[in-house]
């Protein structure tokens, strides 16, 4: 069996030394693969490196360790690492997610060790449904992670036009790019209608501030025009109360 990679995630150069030297005393046929100091570059090494697992300070500059934990999909186990003993943190020892408090203690590292190396073998959870309920306190997402071939692209939400659900994918489009998540429309929806998404189909989820107009043709079909495009999406009859008087 290869040697296990693991990747670490903190703002505390201390603290990432302490962990690392700890991870090589407890569990030594693992390999820290990568450090990062934020959450941004935390996915960038973690796409570099394709790590294993990742223990990730809650608290990070840039992206939170849930933030950098829900763009991980099904590809690294996690290991949440915190100064605060957050009532969230109880549902972590329910199921397939874990953490340790600093400062480091080694029983409670080498519990969680002792469990990653029995879930090593299986695929990682879907942590963006894991951690949906997890931090209420969390802000609204005001970015996302998506994919143009091998290139990964940071998406600022406010320059997303519209989703479109693609089979296996969602597409992302903005006015300068068009590009690629995982995320399900359905999942997206729920998340982003606070941030000013609609979904109008069961295919489409578009920013309210692009739409344009809405007219219906003479079938009675309802058509959504977009600001700045000569794109017009379809209105399903579930969503066109969302409309009505116009």
């Amino acid at each position: 069996m290869t040697a296990p990679r693991i990747l670490i995630a903190d703002d505390e150069p201390l603290l990432q030394a302490d962990l690392a030297e700890a991870l090589a005393r407890l569990w030594p046929e693992a390999q820290v693969v990568a450090m990062a100091g934020d959450g941004v570059e935390a996915i960038r090494l973690a796409h570099a490196t394709m790590p294993d697992a990742a223990f990730l300070d809650i608290r990070m500059p840039g992206l939170s360790g849930l933030e950098v934990a829900r763009t991980f999909s099904h590809r690294t186990h996690v290991v949440f690492v915190t100064a605060h003993e957050e009532h969230a943190l109880a549902a972590f020892d329910e199921g397939a997610l874990d953490y340790v408090l600093k400062p480091i203690d080694p029983a409670r590292l080498a519990r969680a060790i002792e469990r990653l190396r029995g879930r090593l073998h299986l695929p990682p959870p879907d942590l963006g449904h894991a951690l949906r309920g997890l931090a209420p306190q969390a802000t609204l997402p005001s970015w996302i992670q998506a994919s143009v071939g091998s290139t990964i692209h940071f998406i600022d939400l406010a320059d997303v036009v519209y989703f479109c659900s693609e089979l296996k994918y969602t597409r992302v489009v903005t006015d300068q790019l068009e590009a690629h998540i995982r995320t399900p429309l359905r999942e997206l929806a729920e998340t982003l209608e606070a941030c000013g998404f609609w979904q109008i189909h069961r295919s489409h989820l578009v920013n309210v501030k692009r739409i344009a107009s809405v007219r219906r043709d003479e079938d009675g079909a309802m058509w959504l025009q977009l600001r700045g495009m000569d794109t017009r999406l379809p209105v399903s009859q579930r969503y066109q109360a969302r409309f009505r008087g116009m």
